[in-house]
């Protein structure tokens, strides 16, 4: 697992990793029933606090990404609600498009970072 922090973001860390690991979901870089590093593990090879981690697993499964297993601790399990993720998805993009709106961005070049972004993850689908 390739996780990297960016210490000079002002975005914190447990949102860094919670995301990175949400992408390698969608790029299948984790299948479904994989285990994730313990949080010990990951916080040493990091170089963050295991509390960080540990946040971040939490909030994966609050998500629905992740299960936590006695034996095999952190593991994919994704929620298939997908009614629950559109209507999530609704309420982030929301957020999202209203400072793309505040700052110009039109509506065609939203389509068009959407379009490509999807590309990206369908072409990295492919490579694994």
């Amino acid at each position: 697992m390739l996780i990297e922090i960016d210490f000079n973001s002002e975005e914190a860390f447990y949102i860094q990793l919670r995301d990175q690991i949400i992408i390698g979901i969608a790029t299948n870089q984790y299948q479904e029933g994989d285990a994730l590093p313990s949080v010990r593990q990951l916080a040493e090879s990091v170089g963050i606090n295991m509390h960080t981690v540990n946040k971040a697993y939490s909030v994966l499964k609050q998500e629905g990404f992740i299960r936590l297993d006695r034996r095999r601790g952190a593991v994919i399990a994704l929620d298939t609600d997908k009614l629950q993720a559109v209507e999530e998805l609704s309420a982030s993009l929301r957020v999202i498009l209203a400072r793309a709106l505040c700052k110009g961005v039109s509506e065609a070049e939203v389509h068009q970072l959407v379009s490509g972004i999807f590309e990206e993850m369908r072409e990295s689908c492919e490579e694994i």
